[in-house]
């Protein structure tokens, strides 16, 4: 019997391993589990184990992406701090994305727990206005509200002036800290 559940566990995993390397999208853990007719609990066991393994898998506010080799790819990344009310958050998400820039991910510096980082993996409107909807749905904070609105961004983009003109964008609006 066990060893029925562990050869059922390993099927599962490659699985959900391979719909997650097909996918262009994220994959949500409710979907994985109603796709192998599991909970969400053994979906999210399973990715921590698949993660142990050495896969590129990353959990975002849409679900879960597995980082391919994308040779045609982001080609320059970049660390920027930027600063602004929670109520603009949208307007520098959207500005980044309308600039072909990837927001890779979101980090604070907490004085107890010390970086905070949170994945975004927003490439375009569509996934900001997803990412803004669940914040409202689900009726959660931003990190940069323990931060009082600083907060750190990794954004990606095809070429150095995609980068260079948006930080003057960011700048401009007064959103970007120097």
């Amino acid at each position: 019997m066990q060893h029925d559940e562990k050869v059922l566990g390993e099927n599962r995993r490659n699985l959900i391993l391979s719909w997650l390397k097909e996918s262009q999208e994220p994959l949500t853990g409710k979907l994985l589990a109603e796709r192998t007719n599991v909970s969400r609990q053994v979906i999210v066991q399973d990715v921590s184990l698949l993660k142990a393994k050495g896969e590129p898998i990353m959990a975002t506010s849409r679900g879960y992406v597995y980082l391919q080799d994308e040779e045609n790819g982001a080609l320059f990344s970049k660390i920027i701090v930027v600063s602004h009310q929670p109520e603009e958050t949208e307007d520098e998400l959207n500005t980044l994305v309308d600039h072909g820039v990837t927001v890779k991910n979101v980090m604070v510096e907490h004085p107890i727990y010390g970086d905070l980082t949170g994945s975004l993996m927003l490439k375009n409107r569509r996934d900001v206005q997803i990412f803004i909807t669940e914040l409202k749905e689900k009726k959660v904070s931003l990190l940069s509200d323990l931060t009082n609105g600083v907060h750190i961004h990794t954004i990606e983009a095809e070429t150095k002036q995609q980068l260079d003109e948006v930080c003057e964008v960011l700048k401009a609006k007064g959103y970007l800290l120097e």
